[in-house]
């Protein structure tokens, strides 16, 4: 991470955050070079603004920002990329709490992806000593690399790279990974991943990780590895397929969770699965009125072949739920319904237990990581009703798209399983500070202080 240094520099420039209130008495009391300056060089002070003040010899010497009295983590996200590279350090008076939620802003305003374009030099931050260096270190690979895979274009991101992803990380921690390849998944019995993905040149393949002491409690994770959606058989529109590279989403935060969980060492043991597919078209397409059995034995019909992401995962999360862990998390940009229930910058999830929703919701509010919790409404799930087969994978209705999804999802989770499931965007269609354009981790760092809170070895 170029964006931090950690040997104290005695050129760093300050970084002085005041409020419009502390501001405006300064400015009636003070005859401060900095105020002076500030009140000189422009027509309005305004929060959310910063200010460059010089020295005596016009070097920069200081910045000041005008924030609001509950400063957000995204307060100072913009400055990497904003201001003159440099060494900069927070001034002294910041709470750690502060600091710290300062510094991983900072972090994640610096991320580019700069594969196919050059990189630009970002100013640099102090980290000081007084933070836990390695959760900040693991918060922010974890999110870049959640952006990065998301960020890839298809044609660099099919399902054998998700499984290099993968390899890294199990060589990197030292985990066991197996992967399932072709038609090794139907001998093996994950008919639905073979379906939806047999249709590509690229194999489909289901990725199984696994890492951590036997003795600690089972977290399982899956994430959907749609690589690239064209829709199948039932094709999407120009507009609809264009950002398809990003249906992986759910595998990309499966990684960067794993990530995290293994450079932190939380005291869990860890079963990551991926069914890595590419939905694409051919004379081997699976096609609308196809039934399968799954891996659970219960049998599917495809009413829409749009609808894969929770084919795939079906088979998945179905061996992780007969573990018996205890937690299972899934992640999957698994419906547009979840979009327009509450648009593109909010995370949705579901899980029928209140106590984790409630520990999530907690996490979610201490890292300003914006979740939120749609019902399991069990009484839409006559909309799964098929009359040849045991379910139908799409609701035949346009209403409650995501709940049915999510409904259809838990018809292969044990009833006793603690299970939370997140439907969510993995892109920012803006930049906002913090928060670049492009792929994006949504609800990642809630559920990483939500593991730490419920695994903590205190």
């Amino acid at each position: 991470m170029d964006c931090f240094y950690e040997a104290v520099n005695e050129d760093a420039i300050p970084i002085t955050l005041l409020t419009k209130p502390k501001f405006d008495e300064l400015a009636k009391t003070s005859l401060d070079h900095t105020i002076n300056w500030i009140l000189t060089s422009t027509r309005s002070v305004k929060q959310g603004k910063y200010y460059l003040v010089p020295d005596a010899d016009g070097k920069l010497n200081q910045v000041v920002v005008i924030v609001d009295d509950n400063p957000s983590i995204w307060t100072l996200a913009d400055l990497p990329m904003a201001l003159p590279t440099g060494h900069y350090y927070l001034s002294e008076e910041l709470t750690v709490h502060d600091r710290l939620k300062f510094t991983i802003g900072w972090g994640l305003g610096a991320y580019q992806f700069s594969k196919f374009t050059s990189q630009k030099e970002c100013a640099q931050l102090l980290l000081t000593t007084d933070i836990n260096h390695s959760m900040v270190q693991a918060t922010i690979e974890s999110t870049y690399l959640t952006r990065d895979l998301i960020n890839e274009p298809a044609n660099e991101m099919m399902p054998m790279h998700l499984s290099d992803t993968a390899k890294q990380l199990a060589t990197k921690y030292n985990a066991d990974l197996e992967e399932i390849i072709g038609d090794e998944l139907l001998e093996k019995n994950y008919p639905l991943i073979h379906a939806v993905g047999r249709a590509s040149i690229y194999e489909p393949r289901l990725i199984k990780l696994s890492w951590g002491n036997p003795q600690h409690p089972l977290l399982c994770i899956a994430g959907k590895g749609v690589c690239f959606d064209s829709g199948g058989l039932n094709i999407k529109n120009a507009t609809g397929m264009r950002w398809m590279k990003k249906d992986m989403g759910g595998a990309a935060h499966a990684l960067g969770l794993a990530n995290y969980i293994m450079q932190t060492n939380l005291p869990v043991r860890m079963q990551l699965a991926i069914p890595a597919v590419e939905n694409a078209i051919s004379g081997d397409a699976y096609r609308p009125g196809d039934v399968i059995v799954s891996r659970s034995g219960k049998s599917v019909e495809i009413d829409n072949t749009d609808a894969e992401g929770r084919l795939v995962l079906a088979d998945a999360m179905y061996e992780l739920s007969e573990m018996k862990p205890d937690l299972l998390i899934d992640f999957a940009t698994l419906t547009g319904a979840a979009r327009v229930a509450l648009g593109t910058e909010v995370g949705v999830f579901f899980s029928k237990n209140d106590k984790t929703s409630h520990g999530l919701y907690a996490s979610a509010s201490n890292v300003e990581d914006d979740i939120w919790r749609l019902p399991l409404h069990q009484g839409y799930k006559h909309q799964l009703k098929s009359h040849v087969a045991d379910i139908v994978n799409c609701a035949s209705s346009g209403y409650g798209g995501a709940i049915t999804a999510a409904l259809f999802l838990q018809s292969f989770v044990d009833d006793e399983c603690d299970w939370v499931h997140f439907d969510i965007m993995a892109y920012n269609m803006r930049s906002r500070a913090g928060r670049p354009k492009g792929g994006e981790a949504m609800g990642l760092r809630s559920v990483c202080q939500y593991l730490e809170t419920r695994y903590s070895q205190d």
